[in-house]
């Protein structure tokens, strides 16, 4: 499982260290593709493959689906940690998420997620009180 929240740097030749928590997980091949809020979603290989298999589901006929898989799917890149544990961030990826030097990556589990780290204290800063003051169940019968 995937957690925590660290503050690696992009490099010049657009690599990010795999934060050392992760790399059990994700050490044998990430995919890394658009996720939601310009962040960037990292899968591993065999993650993604299950994510893959639940989106193969959804019927062509909805518009939503299609228009989800094109942005979801297009935008991946299988990618595989070299010697130091370094991921290449492909530029489509990086122009998409505003990468820049200063990052930060969050573990959500079964992915992690690439942030432009001012795009991630806002991001956290605006939902910090609606996230303390959820009135009713967002993920039913957690507490």
């Amino acid at each position: 499982m995937l957690l925590g929240t660290h503050t690696p740097k992009l490099d010049e030749k657009g690599r990010v260290i795999l934060p050392s928590k992760f790399r059990d997980e994700l050490g044998g091949g990430v995919v890394v593709t658009r996720g939601q809020e310009r962040c960037l979603y990292v899968f591993s290989t065999e993650e993604f493959e299950r994510v893959y298999e639940r989106i193969r589901e959804a019927p062509l006929t909805n518009r939503q689906s299609r228009d989800f898989q094109r942005m979801f799917l297009s935008g991946a890149s299988a990618e595989k940690p070299d010697g130091q544990n370094r991921v290449t961030i492909p530029p489509h990826l990086r122009t998409y998420a505003g990468l820049e030097r200063d990052l930060v990556v969050t573990g959500v589990g079964a992915h992690a997620e690439i942030w432009n780290a001012d795009a991630w204290n806002a991001y956290a800063d605006s939902n910090e009180d609606g996230y303390s003051e959820m009135e009713q169940e967002v993920i039913p019968g957690l507490f």
